[in-house]
């Protein structure tokens, strides 16, 4: 049997490292746990539908049609907003190519130099300079790369998230520099949207208990009651997230940042990327340019995948490593061949085959000019 490499395109999104979950060939991208995102959408859309059904019709007669109206546009800038935040790319980072990281590692050991044994090797740190301040770059042991400013490894993706805040379970996915401002706003938006619910729920059971009574209004609108205590529960959590990350963005910080103490305390120096201004900082923040995803997931890549060809044999199904020679060239001329990829004297031998003759066997032996001389003499006698 003879193996046979076929190759074929793929989109890059089927070959991306990391725990992430991609729909819509790659357009969705999320982390893999998604239970908590699913009661988000449930408790939001729950909640709406309820107010919609029990209170609105009242509330649009006895007050103004412009309270639906209202809701139903906040309630699809919320969704909007969750949305966006939940399917797309935080800001994930690439890791390093096998040449790269190999180049990377050889930079490292040439920096540090050989540390003697049982000695732990220095830490691998990069210092830069950002408005007169150093900051220091680390290195991912997983990606093989030295994280930009304000990047971070996220434990639960899997991946270096630039600008990372936080990972949010709540929408499914992991909150960076592409992705903060629309988290922003879905909070914000989502802390106005229960306080409206709440508001007009505790107006609706006022002025229907003035003409039918308390219990009877609770009666005829079952619904009221669970609204009341969702939006009540929810209410504090997300007014106070909202007012947390608000603070955040007046100071140009992360969440991140702002739990490490990375600009606070007595030891640590002034926040870099803060303008000093208020301003500044929320018009960068929520205004600034909207970068472009650098892991192109719908770009395509080849992929060799072998065939196997019989020969009129049965199937039997070999090694694939020792069907394809795989040579490994230094990355630097003067770069020496690693050990473990020269072939050892006894692999050789092993690997010549048996029943063959050795070279000498098969050759005629070599007659010399006096052999033949003395040949022709007796034959002439």
């Amino acid at each position: 049997m003879s193996a046979v490499m076929i190759t074929r395109k793929v989109r890059k999104w089927e070959k991306l490292p990391g725990k992430n979950t991609f729909c819509c060939d790659g357009r969705v991208m999320m982390a893999r746990q998604k239970g908590i995102f699913y009661l988000t959408l449930f408790l939001i859309v729950g909640t709406c539908s309820l107010f919609f059904a029990f209170e609105c019709p009242y509330l649009a007669v006895h007050l103004s049609p412009a309270i639906p109206v209202f809701a139903v546009l906040l309630f699809l800038f919320v969704m909007a907003m969750l949305l966006r935040t939940s399917f797309s790319d935080p800001g994930v980072l690439p890791r390093a190519l096998p040449e790269e990281a190999n180049f990377i590692e050889m930079e490292i050991e040439a920096a540090n130099g050989n540390v003697p044994s049982g000695q732990r090797p220095p830490p691998r740190i990069r210092n830069v300079q950002i408005n007169n301040q150093i900051v220091k770059l680390k290195y991912c042991y997983t990606c093989k790369i030295f994280r930009p400013p304000r990047a971070s490894h996220c434990s639960i993706c899997d991946n270096c998230v630039d600008r990372f805040d936080h990972h949010c379970p709540w929408v499914g996915n992991c909150v960076g520099k592409r992705n903060y401002r629309y988290f922003y706003l879905f909070t914000l938006t989502l802390s106005l949207l229960t306080i409206y619910i709440f508001a007009f729920n505790i107006v609706h059971v006022v002025m229907r208990s003035v003409d039918q009574g308390f219990l009877s209004t609770l009666k005829e609108t079952p619904g009221t009651v669970l609204e009341v205590l969702v939006c009540f529960f929810t209410l504090w959590s997300m007014v106070g997230l909202t007012g947390f990350h608000t603070y955040l963005i007046s100071l140009n910080q992360t969440t991140n940042e702002d739990i490490k103490g990375s600009w606070s305390g007595k030891n640590r120096g002034q926040n870099p990327y803060s303008h000093m201004n208020i301003i500044k900082n929320c018009c960068e923040v929520l205004c600034g340019p909207t970068y472009p995803s650098v892991l192109d997931r719908r770009g395509l890549m080849q992929e060799d995948s072998p065939a196997a060809a019989n020969s009129g044999g049965p199937c039997s199904f070999d090694n694939p490593g020792a069907q394809t020679a795989k040579t490994t060239a230094p990355l630097i001329p003067n770069e020496e061949t690693p050990d473990d990829v020269k072939p050892s004297i006894a692999a050789e031998k092993s690997s010549a085959p048996k029943d063959d003759p050795p070279p000498a066997a098969k050759l005629p032996p070599l007659a010399s000019p006096e052999t033949d001389a003395d040949t022709s003499i007796a034959k002439n006698q």
